[in-house]
Order: structure tokens, then C-alpha cells, then sequence
């Protein structure tokens, strides 16, 4: 196998890797070790539960499809505790399986891996979301906040409140809407979005933007259904109106 220690930063991080297929999941956690991280395996929901309850890890690897509690009740359990509500998750789904993509993005995952998929592109995938979740280990990050009328983010703790009350908002989440305020009224591509958001080292496709702009309306928008802060340009892409927060 291909070594991948010159693929990752070396900056050890702990994985919670769930994946019921034992032959699988020694190639990933191989992959991921070599890359300099910790694995906490995992052969179902239930097992993975249990190591994130222990102690919470900085990332989880989690398969769709596992037995007893699967992938996505597993990713909806992450989200609905303040611990774990912006620990970063990598999706593992079948090859064209669409609505499970989606579904896993609707449920607060912040990325996905097609099977097959090399061991390149995990660790690859797995770098990008830890720099994201890590935004001190960045030069230019810095810390800051954004305020406006019923809108106050803190860019140093990844802390969000609308009207006072505190959105626990995902990592890609965040990440989006302080790409917003930082740069309102102007028109983006989803393109554009995943290239400035996501990075450039993303494989995520054009939908995605979609998914997490509708999750991101469900926590800022008064109504997401006729949103007012973040506006669809038709055959376009989306736009940041802060006149809307009042």
C-alpha cells in the first residue's frame, strides 16, 4: 500500500472511525495512522456512541450503512448534543447512492467520500475538514466577531446567536455564513462558494452548497421559507443582504 505520510499535515488528531466492514476499516485506520492521527475504531453506531461519550474526538469517519444505529442517526445524536455539535464528520456512502449524500448533509455532516474511494483522497478529505475545525493552526485566521441587528457571530470561538439565543451551528455552517457577512450583497457561484468555503482541495460537488445554504436559513432565517438574509439568484448562485437583520 501506498504510504500517505506525505499527504497529511503532521498534526496528530483523534478519529473516531466507524465502519462495519473489519477488512474496510483496517485499510482506513491504517491510512489515517500513517498520516500521523489516533483511531478509535468502531464496527457499529452503537460502538461509535460509546467512544465519543468516553471522549470527544476531533473528527469522525462515519459509514451510512452500519448495523443496529446507523450512520444517520448516528450524525442526527452528534448534532443534537452542545459537545459534539461542531465536531467535524466525514460521510462514508455507497457509489451513487444521491439521496444518501444528501441525507447525511441535511443531518449536519460536513462532508462525504464515495466508495471507492483511494487512500489519498481520505486522508485528503480528513486534512481539509481538521484545518477548518482548526482555524488557530491558520496564519491569516485570527479571531473577530460580526455583529449586526439580531445577528452576532464570534469568530475565534465559533459561537453564533440570533436573537440572543445560541445556534449550535456545524462546521461547514459557520464556515459559510462568515463567508457571507464578510462579504455581503455581492452574487456568488456555487463554485465559487465551494472554492472559497470548502477549499481548493474539495470533492464535494455543486448540491452541496445547496444543502448547507437550506440548513444554515433553518438557524438565521425568520421564516426559510421566504428567506431575507440569504437570497437565491435564479440561474446564479446566492447573496448575503444584511439590511435584513434589522
Amino acid at each position: 500500500m501506498e504510504s500517505v505520510d506525505k499527504l497529511s499535515a503532521k498534526v496528530s488528531a483523534t478519529i473516531v472511525l466507524a465502519q462495519d466492514d473489519s477488512d474496510l476499516r483496517a485499510i482506513y485506520a491504517l491510512c489515517l495512522r500513517e498520516a500521523g492521527h489516533v483511531v478509535w475504531e468502531a464496527a457499529d453506531g452503537a460502538q461509535a456512541l460509546e467512544k465519543v461519550k468516553r471522549r470527544v474526538p476531533d473528527l469522525m469517519v462515519l459509514d451510512l450503512m452500519l448495523p443496529g444505529t446507523p450512520g444517520l442517526q448516528v450524525c442526527r445524536q452528534m448534532r443534537a448534543e452542545r459537545e459534539t455539535a461542531q465536531l467535524p464528520i466525514l460521510i462514508v456512502t455507497a457509489k451513487g447512492t444521491e439521496v444518501d449524500k444528501v441525507l447525511g448533509l441535511e443531518m449536519g455532516a460536513d462532508d462525504y467520500v464515495v466508495k471507492p474511494f483511494s487512500p489519498r483522497e481520505l486522508v485528503a478529505r480528513v486534512k481539509a475538514l481538521l484545518r477548518r475545525a482548526n482555524p488557530l493552526s491558520e496564519p491569516d485566521s485570527g479571531g473577530g466577531a460580526y455583529e449586526k441587528g439580531r445577528l452576532r457571530m464570534d469568530f475565534g470561538t465559533y459561537q453564533v446567536f440570533v436573537d440572543v439565543k445560541r445556534r449550535e451551528l456545524a462546521l461547514r455552517e459557520f464556515e459559510l455564513l462568515k463567508f457571507f457577512v464578510q462579504h455581503p450583497m455581492r452574487v456568488y457561484t456555487r463554485e465559487q462558494l465551494l472554492d472559497m468555503v470548502w477549499g481548493r482541495d474539495t470533492f464535494v460537488e455543486p448540491r452541496t452548497v445547496d444543502v448547507h445554504v437550506r440548513r444554515l436559513r433553518q438557524h438565521i432565517e425568520r421564516d426559510d421559507a421566504n428567506p431575507e438574509l440569504i437570497l437565491t439568484v435564479r440561474s446564479v448562485g446566492y447573496r448575503f443582504n444584511p439590511e435584513a437583520l434589522g
